[in-house]
């Protein structure tokens, strides 16, 4: 998955640990040109004000998707309390089918979400992005995957790993602070540069949700 500004994992489909997506993927999976970076990760302590910034534009979303069966999930970096983050709003949205466009986008397009990437390769991932929120927070991604999806049950369990296991969340916060001093391309490089963190922290969730099914 393209984690442009965002704090998504990279792809499970990917080996491990996770290959780095090539400047030729990231520029393909934009709809308009790939932002560079061309600097540091610019990271900010955990904000409280986040959940709200997301539930503000998830209330807004619910509403003009009432004719979609859909849902709704906070996810990325800004919802785990203690984690620094870019500030930016990472959000779940999960529809019957995000190759659908025209049932999402348009509506979604009233409240100043842009349709930025289109990976119809994975998952038929799509993923928007609306500008200037909030004070605490400058952009939101709108991450839109399938109804059963693999990556989105996953980006689902690695939130809540984050969430509930404090050694794991401090691990990434270290990663995340040390790659944050480094230089990147574009945004996708740094996402990339965790991965193996990321998978190491997502075995260890699995095992644990393996073990509660088996009770």
């Amino acid at each position: 998955m393209t984690g442009e500004e965002g704090e998504q994992p990279s792809p499970p489909g990917r080996s491990a640990p996770y290959d780095a997506m090539s400047v030729d993927e990231i520029e393909a999976a934009h709809v308009v040109a790939a932002p560079r970076l061309d600097g540091r990760i610019t990271l900010r302590e955990y904000d409280p004000r986040w959940p709200d910034v997301f539930e503000r534009e998830a209330a807004r979303i619910r509403e003009c998707l009432g004719h979609v069966d859909h849902r709704i999930e906070h996810v990325g970096s800004t919802s785990v309390p203690d984690l620094p983050a870019k500030p930016v709003v990472d959000m779940l949205l999960i529809v019957p089918d995000p190759a659908d466009e025209g049932s999402y986008a348009p509506a979604l397009a009233t409240l100043g979400f842009e349709l930025v990437i289109r990976e119809p390769d994975w998952y038929e991932h799509r993923m928007l992005r609306k500008h200037a929120l909030d004070p605490s927070a400058d952009t939101a991604n709108l991450h839109v995957l399938s109804t059963g999806c693999p990556e989105a049950e996953r980006m689902l369990l690695f939130r809540d790993r984050l969430r509930e296991h404090r050694g794991d969340r401090e691990l990434y916060a270290d990663t995340k602070r040390t790659l944050s001093r480094q230089t990147w391309e574009y945004v996708q490089n740094y996402a990339d540069a965790k991965s193996e963190v990321v998978a190491g922290i997502m075995a260890r969730a699995d095992r644990e949700r393996r073990a509660r099914l088996e009770r």
